[in-house]
């Protein structure tokens, strides 16, 4: 299993409840596919650098995590499908 490290930006517009569902969710679709969540660091609120949507605000989670590589693929695809995540990245952590 290959350490990795996914940023996702979630509306900021979403309801606290629901981002917090949110990074359960996809800390609980990690261990499903047997992988291990190792943190989740919520960073908050924070400015864009440039507006994205006409938005200039989003709430910013960098998740550190083990998983196998063709996990990477379903769990990127999951993130894009998600309408509350504006944008994510996957990188693999050294």
């Amino acid at each position: 299993m290959n350490k990795y490290e996914v940023l996702y930006i979630i509306n900021n517009e979403v309801a606290d409840e629901k981002k917090n569902d949110i990074v359960t969710r996809f800390s609980t679709l990690v261990e499903a596919n047997g992988g291990n969540v190792i943190t989740v660091d919520k960073w908050g609120t924070r400015k864009y650098a440039y507006p994205i949507d006409y938005k200039t605000e989003g709430y910013y989670v960098l998740m550190t995590f083990e998983a196998k590589g063709e996990f990477i693929a379903e769990l990127e695809r999951l993130m894009r499908n998600n309408e509350s995540i504006v944008r994510e990245l996957v990188t693999l952590a050294q």
